[in-house]
């Protein structure tokens, strides 16, 4: 029989961790159970969650409604293929995304992740402008420190000189940058960024298929949260330019920026909009790509189908998992909880200002953001969160909080104390 340690010994020869080296892998902690807001170890360690599990665990661990749902749909089938056939739970859960989705997105692709949502929608884009007769339009611009997942059109879009995949850069599509928003939600906007875009656009319209942008917080490319009002200013120019507007609402959506959508903090509509992570509430892997009518009917003209067709796409017990997640979401007075998460957010990471070592502290919904001077040693900080009883993952320069909404007060000033102590230790 393994003991833990062998498991722990196993997990370090035979695995391959995400962003991790094989010879000197970061630590890794053996999880025994979770329920709510903790994770249990296997040595009896209880940690308060403090990332939601990559931002997803809306609802915390072994929600019993999520679980019902998942039980009842396994007692009928677990999967069937989604071409020629069809099930409730996906159409029940098209019905919903519809109705909380901006008005004009009006059909919904389901595929296996956030980045393969992405690539769904680039590919939705390339393919529309094919039919419509503009065979050039097959690339994209997208602002500098944005993140989109790591297959390999998502990686073309994401910051191509201080993002993850530069590694790569020989090896994909070439697309169009321009550089990041303004950071400031309430900052004035710059007419200048907004001359860079047109400049852009107008220079060349005639081979640019879409405009991908993560809608007011732009989230592994450095938590930086901006001013809505660029949006609406970016959707005039797209439909000036005649350039199908993306909105990657992978890690914003559901809640976490204090609206259902992130979305929701401007008055227009993407043409095409991708959502993930929390949409099963971080129980199974599902995303979605939602366009409008005009997308989706171009690429269907005369007879059209649309290129791409994961195996697991509609997943019966993924969908079923989601149909629950977005019920319990319609629970919550979404701005009034999340408020309140941003409010214990502030009140416990604020301290942290004080430390030479921390450049700024920002909060928006249910983001909370302590950025450092200087880049964090992963493999030296975590064990040191794990002591305390907290689990979160920094990287780069941020230490961060993407909890689950049901995390207590009482857990937001645990998560927000440890912070402090683990950020004091660290060089100036």
């Amino acid at each position: 029989m393994k003991t833990d340690q062998n498991y722990l010994d196993l997990d370090k020869q035979l695995l391959w961790h995400p962003y991790t080296s094989m010879s000197n892998p970061s630590p890794h902690f053996l999880v025994e159970k979770a329920s709510g807001c903790e994770i249990t170890l296997s040595n009896g360690r209880t940690l308060i969650d403090g990332m939601s599990s990559w931002w997803s665990v809306i609802h915390g661990y072994n929600h019993p409604t999520i679980n019902s749902a998942i039980q009842e749909q396994l007692s009928q089938f677990s999967h069937v293929m989604f071409g020629g056939l069809t099930h409730k739970p996906a159409i029940d859960l098209a019905e919903k995304l519809i109705a909380i989705t901006p008005t004009d997105l009006q059909r919904v692709f389901f595929s296996d992740s956030g980045s393969v949502s992405v690539e769904v929608a680039l590919k939705m884009a390339i393919q529309y402008w094919n039919t419509q007769g503009k065979p050039s339009k097959q690339f994209f611009v997208t602002p500098k420190s944005g993140y989109h997942g790591d297959t390999f059109a998502a990686m073309s879009v994401c910051d191509p000189e201080n993002g993850m995949h530069n590694l790569f850069a020989a090896a994909l599509t070439q697309q169009y940058f321009i550089s990041p928003p303004p950071t400031g939600l309430d900052t004035a906007i710059k007419s200048e960024y907004l001359d860079e875009i047109r400049k852009m656009f107008e220079e060349n319209h005639q081979c640019i298929a879409g405009f991908i942008i993560e809608p007011v917080v732009q989230n592994a490319g450095g938590m930086r949260f901006y001013n809505p009002e660029y949006l609406n200013q970016i959707r005039a120019l797209c439909d000036e330019f005649d350039i199908l507007l993306i909105f990657d609402e992978i890690a914003t959506g559901f809640g976490r920026t204090g609206k259902l959508f992130a979305t929701d903090h401007t008055n227009i509509c993407p043409d095409i909009m991708c959502v993930g992570k929390a949409l099963t509430g971080g129980y199974m892997t599902l995303a979605a790509t939602l366009t409008n009518d005009k997308v989706a009917l171009g690429i269907s003209h005369e007879g059209g189908v649309f290129m791409h067709g994961p195996t697991f796409m509609g997943n019966p017990l993924a969908c079923s998992a989601a149909n629950a997640s977005l019920a319990l979401l319609d629970e919550y007075n979404i701005p009034e909880k999340i408020t309140q998460l941003e409010n214990w957010m502030k009140a416990a990471l604020i301290r942290c200002e004080e430390l030479e070592q921390v450049k700024e502290v920002r909060c928006l919904g249910g983001i909370g953001v302590v950025e450092l001077h200087h880049p964090i040693n992963l493999h030296d900080i975590q064990p040191k969160f794990v002591e305390l009883g907290v689990w979160i993952r920094p990287f780069g320069k941020l230490i961060y909080l993407m909890p689950p909404y049901i995390i207590s007060e009482e857990q937001i000033q645990a998560l927000g104390k440890a912070i402090y102590q683990v950020t004091n230790t660290l060089p100036h």
